[in-house]
């Protein structure tokens, strides 16, 4: 019997029932009403308003631009969309570093104006007072270490992250604190396989994974690079589900050639 596919609404306490019954957890990015629909009607566990929205829905060329407002508008919409999924909202680059307690109010904001259930953070140690202020508050927390995108311009590079001893040990030490502090999840973005299943079996809240080989609880991927909507973007971890751009770009010089010969609308599309 599957967790899955009994639970009416999926919960952090689901996402913990599934790790303990070795069931994977899947997880898609949504950023507005309509995609949220079908991502939510398709069955998926946890839907992640991403700041990669950053990215795929305002055209900036890092995570980091994206305010709390845009991030509360995204999340809102894609709530009233959704009926079963957990949706998880991504805490924007400057919203909860350096200060626990604004870090507190923007998660209050998030939770009481979007409807989401649960906030997700970059980072271990440096951010783990935030973390705790926002647990204290009743506030799921999901973590997120390894390539952590909105310290880009730390790292200078995208490439993977933790290949060193030291790192790898670091990733450990603070995957540990986020499960200790009360994190009910924690994605590893970017890190060898090997150090991610390692984490998977060394705590025991659920871990997803991008770019983090298969020994973890779930996967997670950015909706708009699966369906092939982003055609510049084919990182080695991205498997494509479809190439969207191509069908979307042939529909629509269709419809260009069908108004401009008169060809559309034709007699059974007129009143």
């Amino acid at each position: 019997m599957s967790v899955h596919k009994d639970v009416k609404k999926v919960t952090t306490h689901v996402l913990q029932e599934m790790k303990n019954r070795g069931e994977k957890i899947s997880m898609l990015t949504g950023y507005d009403y309509s995609m949220a629909r079908i991502i939510d009607a398709s069955g998926i566990d946890v839907i992640l308003v991403g700041d990669s929205a950053s990215n795929v829905m305002a055209g900036h060329e890092t995570t980091l631009p994206i305010t709390l407002d845009q991030m509360i508008y995204h999340a809102s919409s894609v709530v009233r969309a959704v009926e079963r999924a957990l949706v998880v909202v991504d805490m924007p680059f400057g919203s909860y570093q350096g200060n626990s307690k604004e870090a507190l109010s923007n998660a209050i904001r998030i939770m009481k104006e979007t409807g989401g259930h649960a906030v997700k953070m970059e980072g271990g140690e440096e951010i783990i007072d935030s973390i705790k202020r926002i647990l204290t508050a009743g506030i799921p927390v999901m973590g997120h270490l390894g390539l952590t995108p909105q310290s880009i311009y730390k790292f200078g590079t995208y490439v993977v992250r933790a290949k060193e001893e030291e790192e790898a040990s670091r990733l450990i030490h603070d995957a540990k604190l986020l499960e200790d502090a009360g994190c009910f999840a924690i994605v590893l973005e970017k890190i060898p396989a090997k150090l991610a299943e390692q984490v998977a079996k060394e705590v025991k809240i659920p871990i997803i994974g991008i770019g983090a080989g298969n020994g973890v609880d779930g996967q997670v991927l950015v909706v708009h690079d699966m369906l092939g909507i982003n055609n510049e973007f084919k990182p080695r971890f991205l498997r494509k589900y479809n190439n969207l751009y191509e069908q979307m770009h042939n529909s629509f010089q269709q419809y260009i050639s069908d108004v401009k010969s008169g060809d559309f609308p034709n007699q059974n599309e007129q009143y």
